[in-house]
């Protein structure tokens, strides 16, 4: 690993290396990566939809985007690591970085969209029929806007969010690191597994249900 004149990793070192292939990870570097990106990603994607949809709404109010208590949408950050996983090898190529990435978003969009509509009585999570800039929409399941900025966000996860998180991993010390990655992961993970069973099997309060009583709104 290139470092500077003092010692220390140079973040442009790092990105080299990780762009031709040459950079060597640890294993349980590997897992802190995988666990740091699931969370940044779902935080990415909640962020995003926060945004899109006060615009959406008619830019009067901000409306509660997802179903758990923390700031975080599990579908963005099941996206992320397939198109980690479809873009490995090519990299070194953004435009196809950006289109293998809109096809794997769009085929999760539209086979997870369809199977919650199929398995759940016509539950929809998200509906592309009621939303603006819907154009080559299919069903409400997927659109052409959607799978564009899908394609932009693979080129922000693969340059920036990735290597941020392997340069991470390479300057805090392997307890730190470890720490860091399995606490946020553990957090969101309990928030996510309450609100997807446990409330609905014991018929506790869900986030929605607690956002709702105290006056946030979910646009519909």
């Amino acid at each position: 690993m290139i470092k500077n004149k003092h010692g220390k990793l140079t973040y442009e070192s790092l990105f080299k290396q990780y762009m031709s292939g040459e950079l060597k990870l640890e294993k349980y570097q590997k897992i802190g990566v995988l666990l740091l990106v699931i969370v940044l990603s779902g935080i990415f994607g909640w962020v995003y939809e926060f945004v899109f949809y006060y615009f959406d709404g008619g830019t009067g109010e901000f409306y509660m985007q997802g179903g758990n208590f923390l700031p975080w949408i599990n579908i963005y950050a099941i996206g992320a690591v397939l198109i980690i996983i479809a873009t490995q090898r090519i990299k070194r190529r953004p435009w196809a970085v950006f289109l293998v990435a809109m096809l794997v978003s769009g085929i999760v969009e539209l086979i997870g969209g369809w199977l919650v509509y199929t398995m759940f009585d016509g539950a929809r999570y998200w509906d592309y029929n009621t939303e603006i800039l819907n154009f080559g929409n299919i069903g409400g399941f997927v659109c052409l806007r959607s799978v564009l900025f899908f394609g932009v966000s693979a080129l922000f996860l693969t340059y920036v969010m990735v290597p941020f998180c392997i340069f991470l991993s390479k300057r805090m010390s392997k307890r730190a690191f470890l720490i860091l990655s399995i606490a946020l992961f553990t957090i969101f993970m309990v928030d996510e597994i309450y609100n997807l069973l446990a409330s609905k099997v014991f018929g506790w309060q869900g986030a929605m249900d607690f956002y709702r009583s105290i006056g946030w709104k979910y646009l519909t």
